[in-house]
């Protein structure tokens, strides 16, 4: 194909706004996939992405469309992840192309991650299409939302394209749109090879199989290929493209997008953003934007059947040839046993990770709390990293703490302004700015969105932020996060002790102020989800040695003179003290069993 009628371009669009359903009726349209073969969300390959109707991985697709010119063109659509923990493959998906197709719901609007991804696309020069979707809903307002398009990004009300993809409305013009306005790949096939890894998946046969934009040079034969980041080198198996299923070809021409089969056993081997060039003739820089995935959120995965720890390893194993941003390594609990501390990009990510674990390698698993990783700054003036509050050094060895902070946009009404404003204070956030995205003229009073901007503890927002955010805005809210970096604080670990033992897993790393509070919901919470026992349990919370809460769970009593039906009191009497010396003896070494749902106590501190 001649590289002037090559068009590679990407959709952005929030969760939910129709992205995977667009893609479906493009790949339709071309005639790419039959009518036989057609699913819904068909670049959705996983069963969760179809469940939770969100995209995890990235996906690409060649198309061959003819326009009305009469010209004949190559589309290669590049699917990708619209949450918050996959902005850099979204990143990198977007570097890979020249062009976007901007896809906003009718009756929502512009909310928080679309707009970040946009700012993605602005920064990587790329042309935008605006597309209003879903149309055809009762309350769709497609005027209102491409006013809006033009007053927040700047668009012409004439470049909007009012579509439905589940009806195929607007299909033809957002096609004809692709090819007049998208510009084809820029680089020379003379040049030496540059291609960019979007994106990278394992394949027992074919080894990693990366998925690359050539942008100089051309991908063919055997010659020995370079990795420019890593280092690594390797000789190719195969070249192909998607169509959406895997197709071989010969070759891969400059500005073409497709993969190549490198035979390399290992993920992080062959990293997004990284770039392959040829180890004969090398180009003389890597592509620009390359970095590492750098793990944000820590939690520990546990067996609840200490015999399934060589399967969970072998699972963690196998899950991270297809993740490299998956982070694990082995870790002991006393109240536990043996399991791993794992490294995830965010709370979505955690999420997937463990129903993946669960479901496709059949394990029953215990993860606790998540928790971010704090920069410890010793007495000895060595700094440390700790991600587990168990790991924290003893209080008089430290001289700082200091913790990740995160800056966050909320898209909200302005009836909810009040409520978002409180739970962001509670959390020990920051306000920095406000602005209304439409005039509050034009609407009913309280309708006009608006973007509130703060500065946050990442550790704030970890857990049940974002639902008591949806909570307190009715559901209208939508939230968009990113890393700000460290700042100094007031910390301390609150410890837990279960009958006098403490329990390193439920311990966690609080704010001076918060810590008594949360130490006293927590213990509350334990005495209700710990079961009674034959004797006293108390349960305490600490603050470097010092109790700061306790409870009791009261002993369960057997009536030891059911068989008493009379006699001298002395006999009831010597069974009542038997019976107590017993208890005294099961306080001092019985071993209480705690439930699953205790360890997940910490993850609701803040619904009291």
């Amino acid at each position: 194909m001649d590289q002037t009628r090559i068009r590679n371009f990407c959709i952005i669009a929030h969760i939910d706004h129709g992205k995977s359903t667009l893609a479906d009726r493009l790949l339709e349209t071309t005639g790419t996939v039959s009518k036989r073969e057609m699913a819904e969300q068909l670049l959705d390959s996983m069963d969760l992405e179809r469940e939770k109707g969100i995209t995890i991985k990235a996906a690409a697709a060649r198309m061959t469309y003819r326009a009305a010119d009469g010209q004949e063109y190559e589309y290669n659509l590049i699917d990708t992840p619209g949450h918050v923990d996959f902005t850099y493959e979204v990143s990198r998906s977007l570097a890979a192309c020249e062009g976007a197709l901007l896809v906003v719901d009718a009756s929502q609007g512009i909310e928080a991650q679309t707009l970040a991804n946009v700012y993605l696309a602005m920064n990587q020069d790329l042309k935008l299409i605006p597309v209003v979707n879903k149309i055809d809903l009762p309350h769709a307002e497609p005027e209102r939302v491409a006013a809006e398009l033009e007053r927040v990004i700047g668009f012409d009300q004439s470049e909007v394209i009012f579509a439905s993809a589940k009806e195929g409305t607007g299909i033809p013009e957002i096609l004809e749109a692709i090819a007049k306005r998208i510009p084809p790949p820029s680089g020379s096939a003379r040049q030496p090879l540059r291609a960019l890894i979007f994106d990278s998946k394992y394949d027992a046969y074919k080894g990693v199989v990366a998925h690359v934009r050539v942008f100089s040079g051309t991908l063919e034969g055997r010659q020995t290929l370079h990795l420019m980041q890593t280092g690594t080198t390797f000789e190719p198996l195969e070249y192909g493209t998607f169509q959406p299923q895997m197709r071989p070809l010969p070759v891969l021409a400059c500005g073409e997008v497709g993969y190549v089969a490198t035979g390399l056993k290992d993920v992080a081997d062959c990293r997004v953003g990284d770039t392959i060039t040829l180890e004969a003739d090398p180009a003389a820089e890597p592509l620009p934007g390359y970095r590492q995935a750098k793990p944000m959120v820590f939690a520990g995965i546990y067996p609840t059947d200490s015999d399934q720890y060589q399967e969970l390893r072998e699972a963690l194993s196998k899950l991270s040839l297809n993740d490299a941003s998956l982070v694990y390594e082995p870790e002991s609990s006393v109240a536990l046993g043996f399991g791993f501390r794992c490294g995830f990009l965010g709370l979505l990510h955690l999420e997937i990770v463990g129903e993946r674990l669960e479901r496709e390698y059949n394990l029953s698993l215990l993860t606790t709390a998540p928790s971010v990783e704090y920069q410890v700054k010793l007495t000895n003036a060595e700094t440390i990293l700790i991600d587990n509050p168990a790991d924290l050094p003893d209080p008089s060895k430290i001289a700082e703490i200091q913790e990740p902070w995160a800056k966050i946009d909320v898209i909200t009404p302005s009836r909810y302004i009040g409520q978002v404003m409180e739970l962001v204070t509670t959390r020990r956030g920051q306000f920095l700015r406000m602005e209304f995205l439409e005039p509050e003229s034009e609407l009913a009073p309280g309708e006009a969105r608006v973007m509130l901007e703060y500065d946050i503890p990442m550790a704030e927002i970890l857990v049940d932020f974002y639902d008591n955010l949806k909570g307190s805005t009715s559901g209208y809210a939508s939230l968009d996060y990113h890393l700000s970096g460290y700042r100094p604080a007031s910390l301390v670990k609150v410890d837990v002790l279960v009958n006098g033992v403490p329990v390193d897993a439920l311990s966690l790393i609080s704010h001076t102020s918060n810590a008594a509070r949360e130490g006293r919901v927590l213990v509350s919470k334990l005495r209700e989800l710990i079961p009674r026992q034959m004797f006293d349990v108390p349960i305490q919370a600490a603050v470097g040695g010092r109790i700061v809460a306790r409870e009791t769970i009261r002993a369960m009593r057997k009536n030891v003179l059911a068989k008493c039906y009379g006699g001298d009191i002395t006999r009831k009497r010597k069974l009542l003290e038997k019976q107590a010396e017993g208890k005294k003896r099961m306080k001092r070494v019985g071993n209480v069993e705690i439930p699953q749902e205790a360890f997940m106590a910490v993850l609701r501190l803040r619904e009291d």
